[in-house]
C-alpha cells in the first residue's frame, strides 16, 4: 500500500535507492515515505497517524465530559429551585432570579468548553473521513486538502466554531429546556401564591417583587424568554463546525469554515473541511553560493528554485538571486539551511496572494 506525501502532494517523488528497488522487486516492505529529512515506511506513517487519532479522541472525550458536567450543574440547581417554588416558601422570586443567573453562567461556560471540544472533534473527523475511510476504498490516497487542513490546525490551532454558534447549539440542545422549566415554575408560582389568581389583575399583582410592579416583572420575564428563543433560532443556520453528526452529503449547500464557500455533496470528502491553505510566501535569496543553496533546497526541502542574475548597485558586484515559493511553515527550515551554507546571504520573504503549480494549488481549474 504506497503512501503518497500527504503534506506536499505535488512534490516530485522521492528518489529511490538500491534498497528500495530491491524491496519492490522482492515484494518486501513498501517504499520509504520521505519528507524534510524524515524517512518513514507506509506502516510507520500509518502507526503515527493511529497514535495521533487516539490522542485526539482522548482530548475530545475529556472536553465532552466537561460539557456534561456544566449541564449537570444546571439541572441540579433547577431541581433545587422546584423545591422552593412548590414548597412552603412564600417569596421564591429571589431564588428564581439567582437560579436564572446561575444557569446562564453555566451556559456561557459550556459554550466556551464546546469550542474546545469542537477543536479536538474537528481533527478526529478529518482523520476519520479523509484518512481512515479511504483505506476501506482502495486505492488509498489521502486527500491533499485534508493534509493541509490538518497540518494548519496542528501548527496554528483555531476554534472552528464561533462563540455565538457554540452558545446557540448548547442552548437548543440542552438549556432551552431548562429555561422553559424555570419559566414554567415561575409562572406557576405567580399564579398560585400568595393566593390563587382568578383574574388577570390578581395575576399581575402576584408578580410584584421587591417593590417592583407586577407588570414590569412580567415584561422583563417575557423579554428574557424572547431573547433566548431568538438566539436559539438565529444561530440554527450557523454551521461553521461539523458538530457530532451533521449532514455531509446531499443537495444542501452548507457554509464551510470562515471562507463562506459551500459544499454540495459532490465532494467525496468531509464538507466541513476548510478551504484555506497555509500562508504562501515568495522568497528571494541573494547569495554568492547559489549552487550550494540550490542543492540543499532541492534535496532537503524538495522545493523548486529559479536562478536570476542581479547586480548590487552599491558595490557594482554581480550576485545570483534565487527565487523560491514556500509555505509559512517551511521558513524556519530555510533559514537554518541558508545559515549553514552561506551566512552572508540576504533573504527577502514576501507574502504571495496565490501560488499555482507543482507543489501548490493546481494551475488548471478543477471541475
Amino acid at each position: 500500500m504506497p503512501i503518497h506525501n500527504p503534506t506536499e502532494p505535488d512534490h516530485p517523488e522521492p528518489v529511490e535507492n538500491a534498497e528500495t528497488n530491491q524491496e519492490k522487486s522482492s515484494g518486501g516492505p513498501e517504499p520509504v515515505w520521505t519528507y524534510r529529512g524524515y524517512q518513514l515506511r507506509g506502516s510507520e506513517f500509518t502507526t503515527a497517524m493511529v497514535h495521533l487519532f487516539r490522542a485526539e479522541v482522548q482530548r475530545a472525550n475529556v472536553w465532552r465530559q466537561r460539557l456534561d458536567t456544566t449541564t449537570n450543574w444546571a439541572v441540579i440547581t433547577t431541581g433545587a429551585l422546584l423545591t422552593f417554588v412548590f414548597g412552603t416558601s412564600e417569596t421564591p422570586h429571589l431564588v428564581i432570579l439567582i437560579n436564572l443567573l446561575l444557569v446562564t453562567i453555566f451556559l456561557i461556560i459550556e459554550g466556551r468548553r464546546y469550542r474546545y471540544y469542537e477543536l479536538w472533534s474537528y481533527r478526529v473527523r478529518l482523520m476519520e473521513t479523509d484518512f481512515f475511510a479511504p483505506m476501506l476504498v482502495p486505492p488509498f490516497h489521502p486527500s491533499p486538502e485534508w493534509a493541509e487542513a490538518l497540518a494548519e490546525n496542528l501548527l496554528h490551532p483555531q476554534f472552528p466554531i464561533s462563540s455565538l454558534e457554540a452558545l446557540g447549539r448548547r442552548l437548543r440542545r440542552n438549556y432551552l429546556w431548562i429555561y422553559s422549566i424555570i419559566a414554567f415554575a415561575w409562572l406557576v408560582h405567580v399564579w398560585w401564591k400568595p393566593v390563587p389568581a382568578v383574574t388577570w389583575q390578581q395575576f399581575v399583582a402576584n408578580a410584584s417583587f421587591l417593590g417592583i410592579q407586577g407588570g414590569v416583572t412580567l415584561s422583563v420575564g417575557a423579554i428574557i424568554i424572547t431573547v433566548f428563543v431568538i438566539v436559539a433560532i438565529t444561530t440554527a443556520r450557523l454551521q461553521q463546525a461539523a458538530g457530532e453528526i451533521l449532514p455531509r452529503f446531499g443537495d444542501t449547500n452548507i457554509p464551510v469554515g470562515t471562507s463562506g464557500q459551500t459544499s454540495t455533496g459532490s465532494d467525496p470528502h468531509a464538507w466541513f473541511r476548510p478551504t484555506h491553505r497555509r500562508k504562501q510566501l515568495m522568497i528571494l535569496i541573494i547569495t554568492d553560493q547559489a549552487q550550494l543553496v540550490t542543492d540543499r533546497v532541492l534535496k532537503d526541502m524538495r522545493r523548486g528554485v529559479t536562478a536570476l542574475q542581479g547586480t548590487g548597485m552599491y558595490t557594482g558586484q554581480a550576485h545570483t538571486v534565487l527565487l523560491c515559493a514556500l509555505t509559512v511553515t517551511e521558513i524556519p527550515q530555510l533559514r537554518q539551511l541558508i545559515s549553514e551554507v552561506d551566512p552572508n546571504a540576504f533573504v527577502i520573504v514576501s507574502p504571495a496572494q496565490e501560488i499555482f503549480g507543482r507543489g501548490f494549488m493546481p494551475l488548471a481549474k478543477e471541475d
